[in-house]
């Protein structure tokens, strides 16, 4: 069996990245921010064998979560983040967050400059099975919901 350690996002603006989750989630710190320079590390570093050749400039920090699952943020410096999206519903497109107060959370993530993008749905009917599509400033989908994955679905 694997489990889910981190979950990787591309974002404009690191720092502020760090800010808003840090501020809404109350994420931490685990490493760094870190910077890589390609002129500096050379063409046999780990971040362009990980990320590809094209990569010149970038920023990334570890965050972590209260459950111990982390997002590690990443700013592409050069070439530059892109705001174009892949095809809707097209790999990766949402990650979702276990939270201690769903509406309190829903609160902070708009008042810090992010938005709900549905509505707050009970999935399961007559138990406290709460879940909602938010989104961070950067673009990035975060499904919130007020117990874990096994609890919402597991008895349906």
């Amino acid at each position: 069996m694997a489990a889910i350690t981190h979950v990787g996002l591309a974002v404009q603006d690191l720092d502020k990245a760090i800010d808003w989750y840090r501020k809404v989630f109350n994420f931490r710190i685990l490493a760094g921010p870190f910077e890589f320079d390609a002129e500096a590390e050379g063409p046999s570093s780990m971040t362009h064998d990980l990320q590809g050749p094209e990569i010149q400039k970038m920023r990334n920090v570890h965050l972590m979560s209260s459950s111990g699952v982390g997002i590690e943020l990443f700013e592409f410096q050069q070439p530059a983040f892109s705001k174009e999206k892949p095809a809707h519903h097209a790999g990766f497109f949402h990650i979702a967050l276990v939270v201690d107060d769903i509406i309190e959370s829903i609160e902070r993530v708009v008042q810090h400059g992010g938005h709900q993008r549905s509505k707050m749905w009970n999935i399961n009917k007559g138990k406290p099975h709460y879940l909602v599509y938010t989104e961070d400033p950067f673009g990035n989908i975060i499904e919130l919901y007020s117990r874990n994955t096994s609890e919402m679905y597991g008895n349906r």
